[in-house]
């Protein structure tokens, strides 16, 4: 009895392990789509609505789906720190760097934030928004990408996660 008891949670275990990681796969273009979204709205928020980048930023975090809202929520909160000589680029950066493992993200869209940072805050209006739309084109490359990956890799971890778990059963027993 303990052996099934056994073998059908190592099963379980298996397969949600494997679900577990398909589902990230899954979530990734959500929140590429969300995240170009988030910037386009930033760069609206910068070139049209003329509010300073910290407000900005707290908006744009209210309109966003989490977890790209705290991205922009943690920005805000640096930007605003009022003990803080760091420039816009440098909240920035480290905004995204406490972010980032709550994310599905990869490390192209890390890069193009990190990229970003450069002139975030330290160029004028127009070239703050050029930057910008560079970055949401940037993001909607890697957003085809990832339904690729998730098209081939969901179904793949999915299976392999169940079948390494029958695996694992089969050679105990």
């Amino acid at each position: 009895m303990l052996k099934w008891i056994g073998a059908t949670m190592i099963l379980a275990a298996g397969t949600a392990y494997g679900f577990a990681q398909a589902s990230r796969y899954a979530r990734r273009p959500k929140e590429l789509r969300s995240l170009a979204a988030a910037l386009g709205t930033l760069e609206s928020e910068v070139v049209y609505g003329l509010s300073p980048l910290p407000a900005a930023m707290a908006r744009v975090s209210t309109a966003t789906q989490r977890p790209i809202a705290f991205l922009f929520e943690e920005a805000s909160s640096r930007l605003r720190d009022s003990r803080s000589e760091k420039t816009a680029g440098e909240c920035w950066a480290e905004a995204i760097e406490a972010v980032w493992p709550r994310t599905a993200l990869g490390a192209p869209e890390k890069a193009t934030l990190l990229a970003l940072s450069a002139t975030l805050g330290a160029t004028d209006r127009n070239d703050q928004a050029k930057h910008l739309r560079l970055a949401v084109a940037q993001l909607a490359a890697e957003e085809e990408t990832a339904r690729e990956e998730q098209a081939r890799y969901g179904k793949m971890w999915r299976s392999l996660g169940a079948l390494t778990a029958a695996l694992i059963v089969i050679l105990m027993y």
